[in-house]
């Protein structure tokens, strides 16, 4: 559970791969021209072997940073569940187009998945705030709601350490551990309406409310430059989201 909101990694300290020195916006960017390529994928045959080249770039691009397979979870369930879904309601069932159809949203979701470990709120907010001019309010309160997100592994593990200290803990039964983890979800959800309260009267003492009004302006303490990381970045997405089509041009 905890890799599944385990933080972005530290540039600053330990720079990884591309993925490490490309900008937020340039990942975001990325992902969805990946998404655009993945939407039109011809065929089977060149969706696997496009597949099978994405999977490697993603591993060389992630450099020394191993993303949990938690985090691979979500893009596994839509791959298998969408593949389902149309080979069972289709009439007459047809199993190559159904595995097509799951390629080709698996072709966008799991990079998707593993861009989005490398997004730093912070950096986030910077580049959102000064290069594409987003009003400040809106940003910093899209920066604060990532940052309580990369908190929540660090919370569940008090309360799961928490309720173990109070014999609490489950038992090797399915329906125990079902239990366990409904009621730690449970009061994760309401830990983290408590702390977004406390947050939000925090910002609103230190003049984030100012914000709104007329006059006032928010001046930024780094610079959001675009880096030739995201240049290369978005030339290697642009041509994965080509490369189905010249494979299934190709003779």
């Amino acid at each position: 559970m905890s890799e599944l909101f385990a933080a972005a990694p530290d540039r600053s300290v330990n720079p990884v791969g591309l993925l490490g020195r490309a900008g937020p916006l340039s990942l975001l960017l990325g992902s969805f021209v990946l998404m655009a390529g993945g939407l039109s994928i011809p065929d089977l045959r060149a969706g696997a072997w496009a597949g099978a080249v994405l999977a490697v770039v993603l591993v060389v691009l992630a450099g020394r940073y191993r993303v949990g397979w938690l985090r691979l979870l979500p893009g596994l369930i839509a791959f298998a569940s969408v593949t389902w879904s149309n080979w069972y309601l289709a009439s007459p069932r047809d199993l190559e187009a159904a595995v097509l159809t799951g390629v080709r949203v698996a072709y966008f979701v799991v990079p998707g998945v593993v861009f989005a470990a490398f997004i730093d709120p912070s950096a986030l907010g910077d580049q959102l705030g000064q290069r594409l001019r987003i009003p400040a309010r809106p940003v910093l309160a899209t920066v604060a709601g990532l940052q309580r997100l990369d908190t929540l592994a660090d919370d569940w593990r008090t309360l799961a350490r928490s309720r173990r200290a109070r014999g609490l803990g489950p038992t090797r039964s399915p329906v125990s551990q079902a239990r366990h983890y409904a009621s730690m979800t449970f009061a994760l959800l309401v830990q983290a309406l408590r702390q977004a309260e406390q947050m939000s009267l925090a910002m609103e003492a230190r003049g984030y409310g100012l914000l709104a009004r007329p006059g006032h302006r928010r001046t930024w303490a780094l610079p959001a430059p675009w880096l030739p990381a995201d240049s290369v970045l978005i030339v290697l997405c642009v041509a994965l989201s080509v490369l189905p089509w010249a494979l299934h041009l190709a003779p």
